[in-house]
């Protein structure tokens, strides 16, 4: 968009919407939800930030007045939140901005397309020696309109145990920064120990690494989130304030590459009953859920609680 444009409408969450206790805002079951507010002076960039990022809210407190408008264009409204999900950005635009640059029609459709996962395909393979099995292959996945490869390691040979398979989300804070605010990283490294040792066994299992930082956010917005747990708010509540579903991963993206594996009847290790209803609902056969439990520390106790009471995780 361009510097100089300017709009008195913006298009922004349900959530951060009732974070800004607008007077007349409809109720929304869901955060994601779009809600339009006008205000009395035009928004710029700089001053749009300050309404769509909560993690500003303790530098910038005094907002508005604003008040929320009927929305008859729900379903691009939506999508247009959805895209920026997607590309990592924050849930709100300026509506019809005076001198921005043309605009781009969206379709409600474009999203559906656009999250296909039919379209997902094995790009490439390669033997891939690890320091848990040197006898490890990686297969790396994309589809035509992403440019996120997910990637499975597939440890042993397949045979007529289902394997032992493992989801997990990259979180480059905790698997390559060694980050304690999260279990990512001992997550990842004790899911690496397991499956090397069920191929060892005579079975195989496989790692599948997922391209959806932050719960399916991006790291960017993962890191404002971190800055509103700073403030006082849980991983959940952070997500819902910057306008994001608690949970915007999509696991059918995991069942779409499994199945290319040939593994449509799996042993999933994981705490989180969504992922195996996930996995279930897009066709693939979960014979056993294995625990995947490891210690809390100072820093991520917290957190896991709240997976634990709020998400419910199967954790001790």
């Amino acid at each position: 968009m361009a510097p100089g444009a300017t709009s008195r409408l913006m298009l922004i969450s349900a959530a951060r919407a009732a974070t800004l206790k607008l007077a007349n805002q409809r109720e929304a079951a869901e955060p994601h939800a779009p809600v339009l507010i006008r205000a009395a002076e035009p928004f710029d960039l700089g001053s749009a930030r300050i309404i769509a990022d909560p993690s500003l809210d303790l530098s910038a407190p005094l907002k508005g007045p604003f008040a929320a408008e009927p929305l008859a264009w729900r379903e691009a409204a939506g999508a247009a939140l959805e895209l920026a999900r997607i590309a990592g950005i924050l849930p709100a635009f300026l509506v019809d901005p005076a001198h921005a640059d043309e605009a781009v029609a969206l379709e409600p459709g474009d999203v559906a397309a656009l999250e296909d996962n039919a379209r997902l395909a094995v790009s490439t393979r390669a033997r891939l020696p690890v320091s848990v099995n040197e006898d490890a292959e990686i297969v790396a996945f994309r589809s035509a309109d992403d440019l996120r490869e997910h990637v499975a390691l597939v440890l042993g040979d397949p045979g007529d145990r289902p394997p032992l398979v493992r989801l997990h989300s990259e979180c480059l804070t905790g698997d390559v920064l060694g980050s304690l605010k999260c279990d990512c990283g001992p997550q990842l490294d004790a899911a690496l120990a397991a499956l090397s040792a069920e191929a060892q066994a005579g079975g195989w299992g496989i790692l599948l690494y997922l391209r959806q930082e932050g719960r399916g956010i991006g790291l960017i917005n993962k890191l404002r989130a971190y800055r509103l747990q700073d403030q006082g708010f849980d991983t959940l509540e952070a997500n819902r304030r910057l306008g994001f579903p608690e949970e915007a991963r999509d696991f059918a993206i995991a069942a779409r590459m499994l199945t290319l594996l040939g593994a449509n009847t799996i042993r999933l290790m994981t705490n989180n009953p969504e992922k195996v209803a996930a996995l279930e609902g897009a066709g693939i056969a979960v014979t056993e859920r294995v625990p995947h439990q490891l210690p809390a520390n100072p820093h991520n106790h917290r957190y896991l609680a709240t997976k634990r009471d709020a998400a419910g995780h199967f954790l001790a």
